[in-house]
């Protein structure tokens, strides 16, 4: 919120109530005192409770008339809180803060940018209304002598005249401090919103949990997974190898697969591992490196081997199996 936008607006308000509202005013306060100032020994007041009601409903009309020019200022800061901010309903600018009476945080409050800020704002709204002030009355000063010859109508309509030029002057001065502050608090205000990057992190963490256990937990799952996948080597019938980089563990039965299976898959040191179980339980290695790329890239493990790999995994098979019948005759 901009408290300079406040100003402007209690400014404009004070505009309209001397402009507009204060001469039709004051007629009615000249009418209510007519009585007293022209014509006083017309009043009674031979009893003290008939000059006290006198007095009452005199205080009355005046009240009344006062709170035509507290509606337009009072409805003018409303309009300019509300403007800004919506409707909002806060106990927090009431509550009791002993953070406040501390010396040390009024003074870091006075020497922050925000208080640097509020003092430039002062100071050049002082400069700048002084500057105007003299702007206006400079070309009116040739009248002031004159304006004890003056009668006291005139005298009030040449003062009124130059305290409407003298607002309206201020009043487009305070609209473009308004909206350059505005424009200023808008950008703390956003700025303060924004989180650090501890905070982003620390948010991270509570939303999806830290990532170091996180890592933790997949590096746990990896490695059971892969546990799991060696242990499935010994029952494959078939590697087929890049033959370093690559190396593809397939199982086949007939009797209750209606393709072969990949088993276990892995790359480099892991294929490595697998070549050696393989060796360890003498397990048929085929180098066909093709095969090897394209069976790492398109099956997960405990998978079947997909129809357009068929024919290729179809001649290893095959080859392995007439091998070990031979072996068996």
């Amino acid at each position: 919120m901009s408290q300079e936008i406040k100003t402007a607006a209690s400014l404009a308000a004070i505009l309209v109530v001397v402009w507009w509202v204060l001469p039709p005013m004051m007629d009615k306060v000249k009418s209510y005192l007519a009585a007293l100032m022209q014509e006083p020994h017309t009043i009674r007041i031979g009893t003290e409770p008939e000059l006290v009601d006198m007095l009452r409903g005199l205080a009355a009309r005046m009240a009344l008339l006062m709170a035509v020019p507290l509606a337009v200022l009072l409805g003018a800061g409303l309009a300019a809180a509300f403007g800004q901010t919506g409707w909002l309903i806060t106990t927090k600018k009431i509550t009791p803060d002993l953070n406040k009476l501390n010396p040390l945080n009024g003074l870091k409050r006075i020497f922050s940018l925000n208080g640097a800020v509020d003092l430039g704002k002062n100071l050049l709204k002082l400069i700048l209304v002084a500057f105007l002030f003299y702007l206006v009355v400079k070309g009116k000063v040739t009248y002031l002598p004159l304006l004890p010859t003056m009668e006291m109508p005139a005298i009030l309509s040449f003062l009124h005249s130059i305290l409407i030029r003298l607002l309206m002057t201020i009043l487009a001065v305070q609209i473009c401090i308004a909206g350059a502050d505005y424009m200023y608090q808008r950008f703390q205000y956003m700025k303060k919103l924004r989180m650090t990057k501890q905070e982003i992190k620390d948010e991270h963490r509570q939303s999806e949990g830290d990532p170091m256990v996180k890592a933790r937990i997949r590096g746990l799952r990896l490695q059971r997974a892969r546990q799991r996948m060696m242990a499935s080597v010994p029952k494959a019938d078939v590697v087929v190898t890049n033959p370093t980089h690559f190396a593809c563990a397939l199982k086949y039965d007939p009797d209750s697969m209606n393709a072969p299976m990949l088993v276990a898959k892995g790359q480099d040191l892991v294929a490595f591992r697998i070549r050696e179980l393989a060796e360890q339980h003498d397990i048929m290695i085929v180098e066909n490196p093709p095969l090897a790329r394209a069976l790492y890239a398109a099956v997960e493990i405990d998978r079947e081997v997909p129809p357009e790999h068929y024919k290729a995994v179809a001649e290893v098979i095959s080859y392995v199996f007439r091998l070990k019948g031979k072996l068996r005759r």
